[in-house]
């Protein structure tokens, strides 16, 4: 940043502006998404947060980063809508057949996936000395499912100090409050969080988490699912947000994964391969039973174990095929690329 390009931005540059502010576009992002689990709340706080910075940068007095400011609006606009209720809370879709009793019932059926196009849209800036969680980690499916079940000012608390690695003077100052009460927060936070770490997972495009992912394809795409619950922890859950029904262990998923199989009457499921949470997923599309035509039937997301496969979660909006760069239908004779 320049104080000319600043000057010229509080003289209403919309140019300049942007030259200010677009190198933290995708990490504003990112960081509304971790707060709020949602990546369509998390693109509407990133316009309210460009929003109040164009019509708050006659107040930015350069006490602090350009960025540290940006990060203080985006984190209390998130606060804010969280506060009011503004979060999009999708409705429970109906399922076409009659899904066997869940292990629970989850409670935050609003997650959604983050693509790793995106991801590779953050600048490359190491966090702060502060910081307990590496980039990656951070944005994990189960990370970012844990934050959501703390309250909001701890999610705050706990992603600019453990996942940015701001002090805890500037969080004070972020969110208007007393180094105390951050640390009380902080300490909370941790605690709420838990050991959600669990086993290392495979380093993202090894050949293990290639081969596993392979392996899973190969069964799910077939109706092999011994082979999949195979593939599967004893432990392992199935979820299906915005559904709340969540199953664990191998006998529950399988149960699911029969009645679905049933419902299908021998239609058998297309899976084309993508990334998202730095995990590996598939677009999934089921043919239709009168044109030669595989519609969206959802984002399947692994998260990869030492060997076996620890959690699968499959999204059921649509939607999220066309963030992750999906196409909208394929062609019935289309497997996509299951091991790539």
């Amino acid at each position: 940043m320049t104080e000319a390009t600043l000057a010229r931005a509080r003289a209403g540059d919309a140019e300049a502006f942007g030259e200010l502010t677009g190198p933290y576009r995708g990490e504003l992002r990112l960081h509304c998404y971790r707060i709020l689990g949602s990546l369509t709340d998390a693109e509407d706080m990133l316009q309210e947060t460009l929003l109040a910075a164009w019509r708050g940068l006659d107040g930015f007095e350069g006490r602090s980063s350009l960025r540290a400011w940006l990060y203080r609006i985006a984190t209390n606009r998130c606060l804010n809508a969280l506060r009011d209720a503004k979060r999009r809370v999708p409705p429970e879709p109906v399922p076409p057949f009659e899904p066997p009793e869940p292990t629970r019932r989850g409670d935050v059926t609003w997650l959604q996936p983050y693509p790793d196009a995106l991801l590779d849209q953050v600048s490359e800036s190491s966090p702060g000395p502060e910081a307990r969680y590496q980039s990656r980690e951070a944005v994990e499916l189960a990370f970012v499912a844990a934050l959501q079940r703390l309250p909001p000012r701890q999610t705050a608390t706990l992603v600019l100090r453990d996942v940015l690695g701001y002090s805890t003077a500037e969080v004070a100052e972020m969110l208007d409050t007393t180094e105390t009460a951050v640390k009380g927060s902080l300490q909370r936070a941790r605690a709420g969080l838990g050991e959600r770490r669990g086993p290392v997972s495979p380093r993202p495009g090894s050949a293990q988490e290639r081969d596993l992912t392979r392996r899973f394809a190969e069964a799910f795409t077939a109706d092999d699912i011994d082979g999949v619950v195979a593939l599967l922890t004893d432990d392992a859950w199935l979820a299906m947000p915005p559904a709340p029904h969540e199953y664990q262990g191998t006998a529950a998923t399988a149960a699911f994964l029969r009645a679905g199989a049933l419902w299908r009457d021998g239609r058998r499921f297309r899976l084309v391969s993508t990334r998202v949470n730095t995990q590996p997923a598939f677009g999934c599309y089921l043919p239709d039973a009168s044109e030669p035509v595989a519609y969206p039937a959802g984002l399947i997301v692994l998260t990869p174990g030492p060997g076996r496969i620890l959690a699968i979660t499959r999204f059921l909006d649509g939607e999220v095929l066309s963030r992750s760069g999906l196409p909208a239908t394929l062609p019935v004779h289309a497997q996509g690329h299951p091991g790539r």
